[in-house]
């Protein structure tokens, strides 16, 4: 019974490390494609719900994009916005979508109606989606157009962390998303997988959105997004050498409502979508799905540690009992290096250098912090704009 056990606590530790494992021996620098002829057009939309005090950054990294002038708008979709969003977003040179509809609230609604009203205008070949607290690369449509010319239908550039050194909590997500981000979308692209829709510096073609119309107002739309393309059978390739880096939540009180946020939607989409998934896997057969099956599986980072802590720590309780349970607490000492091989990659890869190290001893605190969120979660189902931290 105390293997039986073991055993059970051990399965998705050593499911989800095996995978990681994988990954990260997979993400090795990916090639950049040729240059593209520079002549497709883009909508470059940003979603944006009472972004007033920041809008103005965020439009003017946009419109110093290097393409020409001629060959893309910035437009910013003021929605439900009850402050001067769309009054700033034109001073500074962006193109103003307003939209109003108390109703039908969040980012999915507000990116429909964009995508909607571009396909009806007939400007552009591809709509590209950008955060309202970001900042871009200058060769952004670059990437993005020399994948289109050669028959990508969907992209995402890097999504990395603006504010890095805020706090310890931002610190801790730049490593995350060296990890999340890079090292995972680096090895997917190398495979031919699809590295998903993560939301913020995104791109569509208009053909692929007539195939796949964009209907998605989940917590998750992003993910579910991606999701759909893979069961339609189209990948989402990695711009590796641009990038889209937003903010991230600083203080305590505005991360805790995000990651509760991201949460429940994570919960819902698993929920959602996992056997419709894993049966698109099965049946087509497709590996793009069958990844994107794995990626709804593997729990987050900091549960996979609970989950490789607390075989390791059973194991050696038990092993004063019963010495053969020592087995148990060698396996989940590898699966704990594999997690630390995996972290220090993601690090590697965030740029963060020596100093994001010294944001790894706080990762104890961090995942105390998640299991109280996890035993007292709440989160909203409207679009709340994430309070910034002053720059």
């Amino acid at each position: 019974m105390i293997n039986l056990l073991l055993l059970i606590l051990a399965i998705p530790a050593t499911f989800s490390c095996a995978y990681l494992a994988l990954l990260t021996l997979l993400s090795a620098k990916l090639p950049v494609p040729a240059p593209s002829s520079r002549r497709l057009r883009f909508d470059v939309f940003v979603p944006a719900h009472n972004e007033e005090a920041g809008i103005t950054r965020t439009a003017l990294s946009l419109l110093a994009i290097d393409w020409p002038r001629t060959g893309f708008r910035v437009i910013v979709i003021a929605d439900n916005c009850t402050d001067r969003t769309a009054e700033v977003a034109r001073a500074a040179g962006a193109q103003v979508l307003e939209r109003h509809d108390l109703s039908l609230r969040g980012k999915g609604y507000a990116l429909a109606h964009a995508f909607a009203y571009s396909a009806q205008d007939g400007f552009a070949d591809a709509v590209v989606v950008v955060d309202a607290d970001a900042e871009v690369s200058p060769n952004l449509l670059e990437a993005f157009a020399a994948r289109i010319e050669q028959g990508a239908k969907a992209m995402q550039a890097q999504y990395g962390v603006l504010n890095p050194w805020s706090s310890w909590r931002t610190q801790l997500l730049a490593i995350a998303k060296g990890a999340f981000h890079i090292v995972r979308s680096r090895a997917r692209e190398r495979l031919g997988l699809s590295c998903g829709v993560r939301g913020n510096g995104w791109c569509v073609t208009h053909e692929l959105l007539r195939e796949v119309p964009y209907r998605f107002f989940s917590l998750t739309e992003d993910v579910e997004f991606g999701i759909a393309l893979g069961m339609a059978g189209h990948r989402v390739e990695y711009a590796a050498e641009a990038f889209s880096n937003a903010d991230m939540a600083a203080a305590e009180t505005t991360a805790r409502s995000q990651r509760q946020r991201w949460e429940k939607g994570r919960a819902d989409m698993v929920r959602s979508r996992l056997v419709p998934l894993l049966r698109a896997a099965v049946l087509t057969p497709s590996l793009v799905c069958l990844d994107l099956t794995l990626e709804l599986i593997v729990p987050p980072l900091s549960y996979l540690v609970m989950n490789v802590t607390l075989l390791g720590v059973l194991a050696a309780v038990l092993m004063m009992w019963w010495p053969p349970v020592a087995f148990w607490g060698w396996w989940a000492l590898g699966c704990a290096a594999i997690l630390v091989l995996y972290v220090l990659r993601g690090w590697q890869l965030s740029g963060m250098g020596a100093r994001g190290l010294l944001a790894l001893a706080h990762v104890p605190g961090f995942i105390l912090w998640r299991i109280k969120l996890l035993l007292t979660r709440k989160a909203s189902t409207e679009w709340v704009r994430t309070e910034r931290e002053k720059r």
